[in-house]
């Protein structure tokens, strides 16, 4: 069961449904409409994480990746296959609890992150499922509440930045591995410390933005705590094979979250 969780990437998966259900609660949500959110998002990021992990097991066995269940046979890959059908099939249907348009976001949102798995990841726009996937969240949140509207910008464009953010802390500790394996996407081709910078300047910028729209006394002191949580995450990063900065990353989302919660 552990390796199944793991293959499926736990972390960002339960941080990005925590966010989501939170915003849900924060704007008003009803009980039963932040489940449903949070199954919905939950389900779908079991979907992507899986896949992920099923797509890349030829290339990560090449490489030894001991820490892929799936590529170091821990976990059977038709077993994952299954799983990806349902957790994505789980996903569509529950998106839908919210409303037809909300829903129609999230699946878009899905399809986005499905295609970086299924081929983005390998080419110079591999940062763009991870904004459009990210901004698109914030709609499927406010789409389907009780009185839905679209998300306004500052909103849209924090999500965005955070979710690019995460995409270059993300492949930090695979850059070589993913360049022996022909994945070359963008933070590989800028390299790793041009990526270390775009995720210390996208995550900050995420959370100025956030101020810019919500300006409360917690959401200072979050921009100043994530300044300081970056830091630390950028310096412990710079260890091979370290996912501080990523971890950091999902540190400052789970403070932005928290600001819009109390906002």
């Amino acid at each position: 069961m552990i390796p199944l969780l793991r293959a499926a990437h736990p972390e960002p998966a339960v941080a990005v449904t925590l966010a989501a259900t939170g915003l849900a609660i924060g704007l008003g949500q009803t009980l039963w409409g932040a489940v449903a959110v949070a199954a919905a998002v939950f389900t779908g990021q079991l979907s992507v994480g899986w896949l992920n992990d099923l797509v890349d097991a030829e290339r990560d066995a090449r490489v030894g990746r001991a820490d892929k269940p799936v590529a170091a046979g821990t976990v059977s890959r038709s077993l994952v296959r299954n799983l990806v059908l349902i957790s994505a099939t789980a996903a569509v249907g529950l998106s839908f609890l919210s409303g037809p348009v909300a829903g129609a976001a999230h699946v878009v949102a899905l399809l986005s992150a499905w295609a970086y798995d299924l081929r983005l990841k390998a080419t110079p726009f591999s940062l763009v499922p991870y904004a459009v996937s990210f901004g698109l969240l914030t709609a499927f949140v406010t789409l389907g509440l009780p009185s839905p509207y679209w998300p306004p910008w500052w909103l849209v464009a924090t999500a965005s930045l955070l979710g690019s953010a995460a995409h270059f802390a993300n492949v930090l500790p695979d850059l070589a591995d993913d360049r022996r394996t022909g994945v070359v996407g963008l933070p590989h081709r800028i390299g790793p410390t041009g990526s270390r910078v775009a995720a210390a300047l996208l995550v900050l910028a995420a959370s100025a933005t956030l101020v810019a729209g919500l300006p409360t006394v917690l959401g200072f002191l979050a921009l100043g705590a994530a300044v300081i949580v970056t830091g630390v995450g950028l310096a412990l990063g710079r260890r091979p094979g370290s996912r501080a900065t990523f971890h950091a990353m999902l540190v400052v989302a789970v403070l932005d979250a928290a600001v819009l919660v109390a906002g």
